[in-house]
């Protein structure tokens, strides 16, 4: 078997046998008539009335010898058969491609189409350009890309040799395109807030740092989809808004979490959390049924159906249910006894962190879908308190196989109880916590100056993720990579 330095070898010489011929192994531009989907979809009539057609695409099958070609090109809406007989065209072209024409190669043929013996689609070639010559051969479409780190770092050829990949990420332009046109036929308006913050605030995470040279300061890569600066368009006058964009948080990676993802948030005046639980569950039913044609689904060992009304849990309740702990009234030391006969691994030993991952040991047991209401306040500073217990909020989170796909609440427009909380934010963060939220001072003086009721509400792609039954890193393009050392 011949090296890669052998086959790029090779595959450089037939582009000095295209030059010497006229032809340009590397063009700018393309003739062709239709596209490969076309070609499929108007071959009835094209090949009864023997219209002449020009294609173009990827070499993806090449057989057959002598003085018969069959070859296959793909050109991304679809794969089409094409036939080179030596009669057809002159015998330096025919030749040509004998010589210089291999798997990978990007060509553009012309010629009439028929249906083969075997009833197969096929253009029969009268003339043929090369449009890109391929240095590198594709890999071994049995085998492919065997190694992981391999198949993130040539994407595009885990892509191109994975039909089913490429279907996904269809589905997932889809995702987030019906979610867009759920939003708008909703009356929100789609906004644009900064993605570089002087303060991440909006979620509890730890941020990326960067440097402002022109201000001569450090700034953040945002953690949240601009939560702190549409509540301020509510505050301008703005009914409902939403924004679907990228976050960044510095955190580890997990089948569920990585450091850049997509996230969707919608701000919404004169709403609460009920009326954001009624609103996010039609959203999930529409994406389900317009994305997947389907309201069930099976992932991370949980099956779920979207349809029909959800459950609402109490957080309270189903933390005292699984574990016995009161989370309102238990001390830390009981908490964390009762993590460590869990055998539960915790970081830092404040109330709110432990409290947090006692409801995650919970939340693994449900399958979904479910809503989650009623978190203390302490886990929730941004939330809006219940008037009959102020010691809880009016937040919901959607729990789907054991995880939180959504978070949600009642917008806390009380200045004076937000300073407050942030000043618990900010106690934490001297404590050394590093996933308490940063306090954002002018934020407090926005809600001085009057926001009304809002419902604020967002999701990310884990939940495509989980439609789709793949470690989220599976569902991204282009997934982080460390340089090759």
């Amino acid at each position: 078997m011949a090296s890669t330095e052998e086959l790029r070898s090779a595959r450089l010489s037939k582009i000095e046998l295209l030059k010497k011929a006229g032809m340009d192994p590397f063009t700018a531009v393309s003739l062709r008539t239709h596209t490969v989907g076309e070609a499929i979809s108007g071959f009835p009539m094209m090949s009864e009335n023997k219209t002449p057609v020009t294609i173009s695409g990827r070499v993806v099958a090449l057989r057959g010898q002598g003085a018969i070609l069959f070859f296959n090109l793909n050109d991304g809406s679809g794969v089409f058969q094409g036939l080179l007989k030596k009669g057809n065209l002159s015998d330096e072209n025919f030749s040509l491609f004998v010589d210089t024409v291999d798997m990978a190669d990007f060509i553009e043929v012309t010629g009439t189409l028929f249906t083969t013996k075997t009833e197969q689609q096929t253009i029969e070639v009268s003339d043929w350009r090369m449009l890109t010559k391929a240095l590198a051969p594709l890999p071994d479409k049995w085998s492919g890309l065997q190694d992981v780190e391999e198949r993130f770092r040539k994407r595009y050829l885990d892509i191109l040799t994975t039909p089913e990949l490429s279907e996904m990420f269809y589905k997932k332009a889809k995702f987030w395109e019906v979610t867009r046109n759920f939003m708008k036929e909703h009356g929100f308006l789609e906004v644009e807030t900064p993605t570089i913050e002087i303060t991440t605030g909006g979620a509890e995470a730890n941020p990326f740092k960067t440097y402002h040279k022109d201000y001569d300061m450090n700034v953040f890569m945002r953690i949240s989809v601009g939560e702190l600066w549409q509540k301020r368009l509510m505050a301008a006058g703005f009914p409902k808004t939403f924004e679907i964009g990228r976050v960044y948080r510095n955190e580890g990676s997990s089948p569920e979490h990585l450091q850049e993802f997509t996230n969707m948030e919608f701000y919404w005046a004169y709403a609460n959390y009920k009326d954001g639980m009624k609103l996010s569950c039609e959203m999930y039913q529409k994406i389900a049924n317009d994305v997947f044609g389907t309201s069930t689904f099976t992932t991370r060992g949980h099956t779920f159906d979207l349809s029909g009304e959800w459950p609402v849990i109490d957080y309270v309740v189903e933390v005292k249910k699984q574990t016995g702990i009161d989370v309102l009234k238990s001390s830390e030391e009981d908490m964390k006894k009762k993590l460590s006969d869990l055998g539960v691994k915790y970081e830092g030993d404040n109330r709110e962190r432990l409290m947090d991952t006692l409801w995650k040991y919970c939340r693994k047991n449900i399958a979904g879908p479910a809503f989650l209401i009623h978190h203390p306040k302490i886990v929730s500073p941004l939330s809006k308190a219940c008037a009959d217990n102020p010691e809880l909020t009016e937040r919901f989170q959607i729990i789907i196989a054991g995880s939180e796909v959504g978070n949600g609440f009642s917008e806390l427009n009380d200045p004076v109880d937000q300073r407050a909380r942030f000043d618990l934010q900010q106690k934490l963060i001297e404590r050394g916590d590093d996933e308490a939220m940063m306090p954002e001072w002018e934020f407090v003086e926005m809600l001085e100056h009057g926001m009304p009721p809002t419902c604020g509400f967002g999701f990310g792609e884990r939940l495509f993720s989980f439609m789709v039954d793949k470690p989220i890193r599976e569902t991204q393009l282009f997934p982080f990579m460390k340089p090759k050392e």
